[in-house]
């Protein structure tokens, strides 16, 4: 396995495609309300990243149709924007990707739409939290089973299903490098994380069991047992004093 090592050139790319990212995800959540569509959304989500000097890096991707990916509910990702109106209590996951002067940020969120219930709320907040503590601990010289143990441990003492057929993954070059990032390991294996890796770590989590099922588009995935899901992700760089987040 090759992981790659960005340059100060490369990353300083990255960081303008980042927050090219961060700014697309903002708009569209804050656009996420009842009675407007997710083809609404990747349609703002197209014009902003391209106004912004950036391109959809998901449209045409493995031939996927749509600038961005938003997965309502039980779908916990790969959803492909439709005419589908978005209700009050709804969980609406967006992801999104940018290609920006040939180098690529991944970053994505769960967005909670009017009232959702307190479980819904608990769901976002673990996921989330568990993002949050992986970044936090990431700095060179550390396992990446390290990372992928405290993101399952966080998850499951919650009582909530950690995705196990999805991964996080290497970002730059490409959409997706190695290596891949599953949310749960064993410490002190894998990787050892060094200086200059840019990686897209995304906690996938179930209010229910793990098994997901995709749907005939080939896309789509969903929670097998039809349970509420949540998606975060940030795009980082590890720094010599820890990780630096890309996408914010």
């Amino acid at each position: 396995m090759v992981i790659s090592i960005k340059n100060k050139k490369e990353i300083k790319l990255m960081r303008t495609g980042g927050k090219i990212s961060a700014r697309v995800l903002n708009i569209l959540g804050k656009a996420a309300r009842p009675g407007i569509t997710s083809r609404d959304l990747d349609i703002l989500a197209e014009k902003t990243i391209r106004k912004l000097g950036g391109e959809p890096a998901f449209k045409g991707h493995g031939g996927y149709p749509a600038s961005t990916c938003i997965s309502i509910n039980d779908t916990i990702v790969h959803g492909i924007p439709s005419d589908g109106v978005i209700k009050n209590g709804d969980l609406v996951g967006i992801d999104v990707g940018v290609k920006y002067k040939d180098f690529y940020t991944d970053t994505a969120a769960t967005f909670p739409v009017g009232e959702v219930t307190k479980e819904a709320n608990r769901l976002l907040k673990i996921t989330k939290k568990s993002l949050e503590k992986a970044i936090k601990a990431i700095k060179p010289g550390k396992y990446l089973g390290d990372i992928q143990s405290l993101i399952q441990k966080t998850i499951e003492k919650e009582g909530f299903g950690v995705i196990k057929s999805l991964s996080g993954h290497g970002v730059g070059r490409n959409l997706q490098e190695e290596p891949s990032i599953p949310n749960f390991g064993k410490e002190k294996t894998g990787p050892v994380l060094k200086e200059g890796m840019t990686l897209a770590i995304e906690p996938m989590v179930s209010a229910g069991e793990w098994q997901t099922k995709t749907l005939d588009d080939g896309w789509t995935v969903k929670i097998a047992d039809g349970s509420l899901s949540a998606h975060f992700e940030h795009t980082i760089l590890v720094t010599k004093n820890g990780a630096e987040i890309l996408t914010q």
